[in-house]
């Protein structure tokens, strides 16, 4: 495991990244034959601005970046956020004194749009699947109204091919978040006793994670059940954990924005052994991915290697509808692993692995890691789980 204490990598990015990012968006608004794209949610406004602000919690203001085909973006923002873009590369700040209900920043950023949407009068958001609108539909509707003589088109095709891509300093962000919540792992295996609660459990790997380095864990699940359990999306609950019980916790720590996404497994006492070969086969199916995973190789490829590893031990079936997905600035990112995808992988791809199985009626087994794409194959960004159920 990491020796302690982990070090992090640097916060924030150079200016060449955003600049990288940006042109390589233009590039593909050049062929697309777009004037000029506009950006409503979080992660895809960092990602070409740098602005980083928790106040993006708050539902009450919507905020607006505009990239054009040439140039540097524009900030069309709240009033209260223009002094958070003195710490980007964003020169051009517009803002509005929002809330304001009857035009919450319509009319700015429809003038901002119309000056940069002159030659093909085609304007892109953000319109295809994984994706929303982070404005209310009236707004929008006005806001297409009032640019009724342009045309509206998706580029979220764009944009997710260049964000599957992570740089160097991207990975190292996911790597940290990765061995932080590793060694949360390793804490909880010597503190977990029979008696716990789901709860207690998930509170003090949270606790450990935070004094590790992680900024925060919006993300931490746990089901447990007698022999297995039925759902990896619900708690933590208050059931007292006990012999004969697989308990199962699943992560998202983060780091300076970009998350880690895996989950371990702890059983307590004896368990049956149906249980034990679950746990082996979903190792096993694991072991598969990792040995396909390599630029050239498809998302329907990595697919069936742990599917073909499930099935041959036993799986009922995969309930969860894939096995694995990108990750990055969000705990879940396109491409999924599917049946049939053909999603090509490409080295800088940051994915999960993420094998599921049906093992028994209302019993499942989940493992999941998380690799980088290199040249050559993968790699993992964190120590491999155990190889086989640790016992409580």
């Amino acid at each position: 495991m990491p020796t302690l204490p982990l070090v992090a990598p640097l916060r924030g990015f150079a200016l060449v990244e955003f600049e990288h990012r940006t042109l390589q968006l233009q590039k593909r608004m050049r062929e697309q034959q777009v004037d000029a794209v506009f950006f409503t949610t979080e992660p895809e406004f960092r990602y070409f601005s740098g602005f980083k602000s928790q106040f993006w919690e708050s539902p009450t203001r919507p905020w607006f970046l505009v990239v054009p085909a040439d140039g540097k973006p524009i900030a069309v923002v709240p009033e209260i956020g223009v002094s958070g873009f003195d710490q980007t590369w964003i020169d051009d700040v517009r803002s509005w004194p929002s809330p304001q209900p009857d035009d919450d920043g319509i009319s700015l950023l429809a003038i901002a749009l119309a000056e940069v949407s002159r030659r093909f009068r085609r304007v892109g958001a953000m319109l295809g699947p994984e994706t929303h609108l982070r404005m209310p539909a009236h707004n929008f509707a006005a806001l297409q109204q009032i640019l009724a003589h342009h045309e509206l088109v998706d580029v979220s095709t764009s944009v997710r091919d260049i964000r599957s891509i992570k740089s160097l300093a991207e990975i190292e962000k996911v790597r940290f978040a990765c061995n932080v919540a590793a060694a949360g792992f390793e804490y909880l295996l010597g503190h977990l006793s029979t008696g716990m609660t789901e709860r207690e459990a998930c509170k003090a790997m949270h606790l450990e994670m935070l004094r590790l380095g992680a900024d925060n864990c919006p993300y931490l699940i746990s089901a447990s059940g007698l022999g297995g359990y039925d759902n990896i999306i619900m708690g933590p609950t208050d059931r007292v954990l006990n012999d004969g019980d697989v308990l199962i916790i699943d992560t998202g720590a983060n780091f300076d924005g970009y998350f880690c996404d895996f989950d371990r497994n702890f059983g307590f006492g004896e368990l049956e052994p149906d249980t034990l070969r679950a746990y082996d086969t979903v190792y096993a199916a694991t072991e598969a991915g990792l040995n396909i995973a390599a630029p050239g190789r498809t998302t329907g490829d990595v697919w069936q290697a742990m599917w073909a590893e499930l099935e041959r031990g036993g799986a009922l079936s995969n309930n969860v509808g894939r096995m694995g997905h990108g990750l990055g600035m969000q705990l879940t990112e396109w491409p999924s692993h599917v049946p049939n995808g053909d999603v090509e992988l490409k080295p800088g791809m940051v994915l999960t692995l993420e094998p599921g199985m049906a093992f028994a009626p209302n019993k499942m087994m989940v493992h999941e890691d998380n690799i980088v794409i290199t040249e050559t194959g993968c790699e993992l960004l964190h120590e491999r789980t155990w190889q086989s159920m640790p016992i409580i």
